[in-house]
């Protein structure tokens, strides 16, 4: 009887902690203000303070120009990185960004992605805080970005705007 009352105050616990987290909706990334918002049923539930490309000002033209992406995006894949620790990969170029780069006969670029700061013994963590310095990646704190992991799921849509 006992074992019972264990496994219904367990199943309990679960389906509370479960229906407690938010569903994130979006991802809503302000370039000129540099911060990134957590949104949960149309309202901003989170914001970091976030880290641009070294070319921050405009929309992202081809690669090797250290401009950050904007426009609308997904989540497509994650991965825990040795120099960036955790990174989300944006589905960047869509296909807006490909026709673009194809009429100006370039190379759109890819790899952008959603990261830690690098984990360096000569350059410690709030040494990138404030800094652009991404080839075009939106970069958190490792913190933050482990607490961004663990609540936005794959498939999440990320609106970049200048």
């Amino acid at each position: 009887m006992s074992r019972w009352l264990l496994l219904l105050c367990l199943s309990l616990f679960c389906t509370l902690s479960a229906a407690a987290q938010p569903v994130i909706d979006q991802l809503r990334v302000h370039k000129q203000e540099r911060r990134l918002d957590v949104i949960s049923e149309g309202k901003v539930i989170r914001s970091y303070r976030i880290s641009l490309g070294r070319q921050p000002v405009g929309h992202k033209q081809h690669q090797g120009d250290n401009r950050t992406p904007e426009g609308i995006y997904h989540i497509d894949w994650r991965h825990r990185s040795p120099n960036y620790n955790l990174s989300m990969h944006l589905d960047y170029p869509n296909l807006k960004d490909r026709a673009e780069a194809w009429k100006r006969g370039v190379d759109p670029g890819g790899m952008i992605m959603i990261h830690g700061t690098p984990v360096d013994d000569d350059y410690p963590e709030w040494f990138f805080h404030g800094l652009d310095w991404t080839n075009g990646c939106i970069a958190l704190l490792n913190a933050d970005m482990q607490e961004l992991w663990d609540l936005v799921p794959d498939g999440t849509r990320v609106e970049i705007l200048p």
